[in-house]
């Protein structure tokens, strides 16, 4: 049955030669990688205006000249982010760059925060896509976290059934979202270049008394909300299809060509019409009233909006499990998220990114406002660390024409530090969990690594010298009573050896007599041993026995517990049977050493 369901949900199995299928194109990569990116549209003007409004009504012209300064910020991340393409194509982005070229900690400190930074993204599209639908449907403000939630379900869903199929099932969408964005734009524009838009709204230029340049750089922090995702595409290279490299640059710079037009046409657009933001509607929400009025084309692009935020947690899905994976090579985080599941995904990683996500929406409340300032600083850290990389990568190498690509670096190193400070400084109150959880996501990775590094010192031997020690065996068979499994096991046991011990813990005197007399006259060829329990435990005069066999016959003697087991036909059924064979066989395991065999005997019924 969970077979089948798992079919249902996921599709069949993919052979591991089917793996260049799921190659992406750049049509597909750039709905992929870039909705993260793109989607910020539907939110970045608006957190520059969040901190404007709070200035006064007056203050929102600030908003272009803040919007411009982020524009050449994305410009320059676009240059950079493209030349680490080209000089790291295994992918990697900032964690491998920082790694390689400031040290192992740096490039944990990188790729930890683009790790948190990713479960983050989620949590941030489901929530802001949730936005977007309560905007338009404000019955629905009560649910907001159960949607999110169900997106989030629906969206690891969906990439567990690997990376080509959910880019066709997203590529609709985010081509639809962009189409609806550059329609109402071009809309726009002209309703206000036809005199269709009347508000008042206050010259460029004009003195605002209270506006101070902490608010100014708080906002255009705010506005640098609009770059996060844009990393993304340099992190999962190996995703793209060959020529990799030159693939992932061109989708890149269409990707920037593309969120650059759109963040300043929602910019101005929010600037003519005097739009400030509103709990109940989002900027954008009230940009296409203003511009179409709420009819069936509101609806629509309110609807591609939200659909589009949701979607933005694909570009997480796509990289998170990817970078999870280098970690995962360098011992830094469990071996499990290199294992790739039925559909060639890495499903540890898409099924842990999912639930993070999920548990930290439910957190916060679904609240998308509590989550950006924490989630624009992950993204800050990587940034600043890969540009710094970079730097020194240029400056160790001094290839042809290093000079143009070392400025281009610092330029970027010192914009993306000087936010990531204003950032720290202006939002500290929203951000202060960074400074505790990163240092622990760094231990964690540490103490991951030292216990891969400690494990396979212990494992590893000298071909030289350590060759198989040749014993002989002692089989110890803990019985409950005379039955079919320990008549199964004891065959079993005899097979191996003929030194068989069977080992009977009572618990009164009448029920050991009566347990010796069916030995004996059962007689299966084994002697039985009895062991008295005063206080009701099975476990401790078992383990006292067995310390007397390894003090007696350790040396001459492999020691083997076996352990007759019988296995019920209904998982239900095992519910209404003591575990003790399963308790025995656990705390054996990691209190003696010893070898643990359970022999199974299997009820038809």
């Amino acid at each position: 049955m969970v077979s089948k369901v798992k079919r249902l949900l996921i599709g069949r199995p993919m052979k591991s030669n089917e793996l260049d299928h799921e190659k992406l194109s750049k049509v597909k990569a750039l709905a992929v990688l870039s909705s993260d990116a793109l989607s910020s549209v539907a939110y970045g003007t608006e957190q520059i205006l969040i901190v404007l409004v709070a200035a006064g009504f007056t203050a929102i012209w600030y908003s272009l000249p803040i919007a411009l300064a982020v524009l050449g910020l994305l410009a320059i991340l676009i240059l950079s982010y493209r030349q680490t393409i080209f000089a790291y194509p295994q992918g990697g982005g900032a964690y491998i760059v920082a790694k390689n070229n400031l040290g192992v900690p740096t490039g944990l400190l990188a790729g930890g925060s683009l790790l948190v930074d990713y479960i983050l993204t989620v949590a941030v599209s489901a929530s802001a896509g949730t936005d977007a639908i309560t905007s338009a449907f404000p019955s629905l403000h009560g649910h907001t976290v159960l949607i999110a939630v169900t997106v989030i379900i629906i969206l690891t869903i969906l990439n567990l059934r690997g990376v080509t199929e959910s880019a066709s099932f997203i590529a609709v969408p985010v081509y639809l979202f962009v189409i609806s964005i550059f329609v109402l734009i071009i809309s726009g524009v002209i309703k206000y270049a036809t005199g269709g838009a009347h508000a008042h709204v206050p010259e460029i230029g004009t003195a605002v008394s209270n506006v101070s340049l902490f608010l100014l750089l708080k906002a255009f922090s705010s506005g640098c909300s609009a770059l996060t995702g844009v990393e993304a595409v340099s992190n999962a290279i190996p995703n793209f299809k060959a020529p990799a490299e030159k693939n992932a640059a061109k989708t890149l710079m269409a990707m920037g060509l593309i969120l650059g037009i759109m963040f300043t046409g929602i910019t101005v657009l929010a600037y003519w019409y005097g739009i400030v933001p509103d709990e109940k509607a989002t900027v954008v929400s009230q940009i296409t009233e203003s511009t179409f009025g709420r009819g069936v084309l509101y609806f629509f692009i309110q609807g591609i909006t939200a659909v589009i935020l949701f979607l933005a947690a694909n570009t997480a899905y796509s990289a998170f499990p990817l970078l999870a994976c280098m970690f995962a090579k360098d011992k830094y985080m469990p071996h499990a998220f290199m294992v790739r599941g039925d559909r060639l995904g890495f499903s540890n990683g898409i099924i842990f990114l999912g639930v993070m996500s999920a548990l930290l929406v439910a957190a916060f409340h679904g609240n998308t406002e509590g989550l950006i300032p924490l989630y624009a600083v992950g993204v800050f850290i990587p940034f600043t660390l890969s540009q710094l990389g970079m730097m020194v990568r240029w400056y160790k190498l001094k290839p042809a024409g290093w000079q143009s690509k070392f400025v281009v670096n610092t330029i970027g190193m010192l914009t993306t530090l000087t936010i990531t400070l204003i950032f720290i400084i202006t939002k500290f109150s929203s951000v202060w969990m960074a400074f505790i959880f990163l240092p622990i996501v760094m231990f964690v990775f540490y103490r991951i690594h030292g216990h891969y590094m400690n494990t396979a010192d212990q494992l590893r031997i000298c071909l030289d010298k350590d060759k198989p020690v040749i014993k002989g065996s002692t089989v110890v068979v803990p019985v409950a009573g005379v039955t079919r499994a320990v008549l199964h096991s004891l065959s079993y046991a005899k097979s191996l050896t003929d030194n068989v011990v069977a080992v009977y813990v009572g618990f009164d005197e009448e029920e050991i007599h009566r347990m010796e007399q069916k030995w004996e006259e059962w007689n299966p060829g084994v002697r039985l041993i009895v062991l008295r329990s005063r206080y009701r435990s099975i476990l401790r005069p078992l383990l006292k026995f067995i310390d007397t066999v390894e003090w007696k016959t350790a040396s001459t003697d492999h020691i083997t517990i076996l352990i007759p087991q019988f296995i019920t036909k209904h998982w239900w059924q095992a519910l209404l049977h003591n575990q003790t064979s399963f308790l025995i066989r656990s705390y054996l395991m990691n209190q003696k050493d010893v070898v643990v065999a359970t022999v199974p005997y299997h009820l038809n019924k």
